[in-house]
């Protein structure tokens, strides 16, 4: 399945980078303009993108503008940032046919959240729920997984890793980029920390833990024996 595009338009580079990293944590191609009129541009260009994260206060033309330039042709969801806590501005947004509305700063996790929540009411969020390898089922809906049928009790940061892992079959992985992807920014300290969560996780998948193997000074790969 193709990844779904987010067009993110802020004439901050640090503030798109962030948003994006986040972003293509969760899979999602990212497209990035710097000013409103690259963003109607790119948007005009491009024509399958899934939804706009759109800051106001830009140069050339700002967010309201590019809001109803865009509106003329689409009905493209669209997510507003602004520095300003102001109601006027709030139901300008809303007028204009915003779909969410935030305040800086904000959490990016609560960003990505609201992105999902807009995707799936819009019908754009049906990515693969479902994963499976060697007899191991993830249900990233339920947020469950199962050894050859049976569930099996993990921990939300074990269930993230073998999530991560099985996404991720044949690839070697090493500690800093698991931390990343699993830990995010929530975790600063020592990378040794994966190693005791893989130990927690191959117990509790008994035989199948062998397809965890080390990859010694490096990290782990994820492969099932044939």
């Amino acid at each position: 399945m193709e990844k779904l595009k987010i067009l993110v338009v802020d004439d901050e580079s640090r503030m798109r980078k962030l948003v994006r990293d986040f972003l293509i944590r969760k899979d999602y191609e990212v497209l990035e303009a710097g000013d409103g009129e690259e963003a109607v541009d790119l948007f005009l260009e491009e024509k399958d993108i899934a939804l706009i994260i759109l800051d106001v206060m830009m140069p050339k033309m700002d967010g309201w503008q590019v809001c109803r330039e865009i509106r003329q042709y689409s009905k493209v969801p669209i997510i507003m940032l602004t520095a300003k806590s102001d109601e006027r501005d709030e139901l300008l947004g809303f007028e204009l046919g915003v779909d969410e509305y935030i305040s800086k700063p904000f959490s990016p996790k609560i960003l990505v959240a609201r992105v999902e929540a807009i995707l799936r009411r819009t019908g754009h969020k049906e990515q693969e729920e479902l994963l499976e390898a060697g007899g191991i089922v993830i249900d990233k809906a339920a947020h469950q997984a199962t050894l050859d049928g049976n569930p099996v009790e993990l921990s939300y940061k074990e269930f993230e890793l073998l999530t991560y892992f099985l996404e991720n079959q044949g690839i070697a992985l090493s500690r800093e980029k698991i931390l990343n992807h699993v830990w995010n920014y929530d975790y600063f300290g020592d990378a040794r920390t994966i190693d005791t969560h893989v130990k927690k996780l191959r117990s509790k998948m008994g035989e199948k833990g062998e397809f965890i193997k080390t990859i010694w000074g490096m990290g782990y790969k994820f492969e099932v024996d044939r």
